[in-house]
């Protein structure tokens, strides 16, 4: 494991009006039940705010007009995947997800939001959540990097 590289990602932590972040209940099996925000791969010679603000719109609809950047990019943050997970995803090419994560203010409204705007959908429903909510609701092994994410953006709400 240690052998494998970190997949490059970005993700977008959505703020709404009410200061809420906008989650996902995930649509695949493996992790039914867990919530995330918008992230995915940063494709070749991608840079991770372009990657953010792409996965965001595939993944909720939500494009760059209705988005004001606060915050991120500066710092990334890792995690492994679990021994079961590991070889069985991304072609087991990765170890886990290097991520660069991004804050914005969503100024649209839920209506503006589709999550069927990208042909695969990657979540069956959405929430808006209080902040300090995010770790519990997010698979476990994902749950320190959404502790450093909510220690680092919390303030700037």
């Amino acid at each position: 494991m240690s052998d494998l590289p970190y997949r490059p990602c970005a993700g977008f932590m959505l703020v709404n009006q009410e200061n809420h972040v906008f989650v996902g209940e995930r649509i695949d099996k493996r992790a039914h039940g867990f919530w995330q925000m918008p992230q995915g791969g940063i494709d070749p010679g991608e840079q991770p705010r372009a990657a953010a603000i792409r996965e965001l719109q595939e993944e909720t609809g939500v494009g760059a007009d209705l988005v004001e950047i606060i915050a991120g990019g500066d710092r990334t943050f890792k995690y492994d995947l679990p021994p079961e997970l590991l070889g069985r995803i991304w072609k087991g090419k990765y170890r886990g997800q290097e991520q660069h994560w991004y804050l914005g203010r969503f100024t649209g409204s839920d209506a503006d939001i589709d999550l069927n705007a990208h042909h695969e959908a990657e979540f069956q429903s959405f929430r808006w959540v209080n902040v300090h909510d995010l770790p519990k609701l997010i698979i476990p092994f994902k749950r320190a990097v959404y502790e450093e994410l909510v220690a680092e953006f919390a303030p700037l709400i």
